[in-house]
């Protein structure tokens, strides 16, 4: 049975995204305080897989977590997991939307009701937890008086809260993906992958970015996220964490790869995984076929030099 860490305490988002996958939810899982602690635990060998957030359609990366991946541990992606998100307003018993003075919640959370908050709660204090049921705990124990949290509505039932009102995140189609981390292995290719890699320049150069991106497109591979991350080395230092379909096992794939790590300073691969969701679009399956049949047209020039 995996030791599985994840953000806790009870009632995240984290722990319902966990619970949706059957042989995950079957393991000895082990709520974290934090993000980069639950990434911490998994690398020194204390957990089998780790298990948090890393991106949200409303707000974006999750910066904790792919900083903490790219700069300070050594783990691999094992799969992605993505669920909806509906963030609620729980208040302790009988309060009501007038006696409400701050809110709590882990500041990715409160971003995606800033619209709400706006329209009903104009300049309400914003606090800081480090996890959406941790403000419930914290609110629920009457620790902060008039003070709400935003978290789900689950959290209301385990801390004795009510739910003053439900799905106030800005965008109705808002949704969590997350991911399974372990310090080894590179899952089996299922035909329906992502690839994961962080980037570095050299140094900084115009068309930089240009020349990685041109090695995508020059083998149709689709990119389903690019972001720049500052290196937190110097001002103006940025690597790019960069998604793409398909699986480190794909010839084109790995063509791409090795092109790339040739060019720049450093390719830190942090994983091959299966993908949520449906399978992808055939132009990759496309252009595998077609870069096979290429593969197998230089090699039979090659073949015909003479003296070989």
């Amino acid at each position: 049975m995996p030791r599985i860490a994840f953000l806790g305490p009870l009632g995240t988002f984290t722990e319902e995204a966990l619970l949706s996958q059957d042989d995950l939810a079957a393991g000895d899982l082990v709520p974290v305080s934090s993000i980069p602690e639950v990434l911490a635990v998994t690398e020194r060998g204390e957990a089998d897989l780790g298990f948090v957030a890393i991106e949200n359609a409303i707000e974006g990366t999750v910066n904790a977590s792919i900083d903490a991946l790219a700069f300070d541990h050594d783990l691999l992606i094992q799969r992605e997991v993505v669920i909806p998100v509906h963030q609620n307003l729980l208040v302790p018993p009988g309060m009501t939307l007038a006696d409400v003075r701050a809110v709590l919640s882990i500041p990715v959370a409160t971003a995606q009701v800033r619209r709400w908050l706006g329209d009903n709660l104009p300049g309400v204090e914003e606090m800081a937890a480090n996890s959406t049921a941790e403000a419930a705990r914290a609110v629920g124990a009457g620790e902060l008086p008039g003070t709400a949290a935003i978290a789900p509505a689950v959290a209301a039932e385990l801390y004795g809260l009510e739910v003053l009102a439900r799905e106030i995140e800005d965008h109705p189609e808002n949704k969590t993906r997350f991911v399974v981390v372990a310090k080894e292995g590179i899952p089996v290719p299922t035909g329906h992958d992502k690839t994961t890699i962080v980037c570095f320049q050299s140094f900084d150069r115009p068309g930089s970015l240009l020349a990685i991106l041109q090695e995508f497109a020059a083998r149709a591979i689709n990119l389903t996220k690019l972001e720049s991350r500052p290196t937190k080395t110097s001002l103006g230092d940025y690597c790019f964490a960069i998604d793409l379909e398909g699986h480190v096992a794909d010839e084109l794939v790995a063509d791409c790869l090795r092109d790339i790590r040739a060019k720049i300073a450093d390719v830190k691969f942090l994983g091959s995984y299966p993908a949520a969701g449906e399978h992808g679009e055939t132009r990759r399956r496309d252009a595998e076929v077609r870069w096979r049949q290429a593969d197998e047209w230089v090699q039979s020039l090659r073949g015909s030099i003479q003296g070989r």
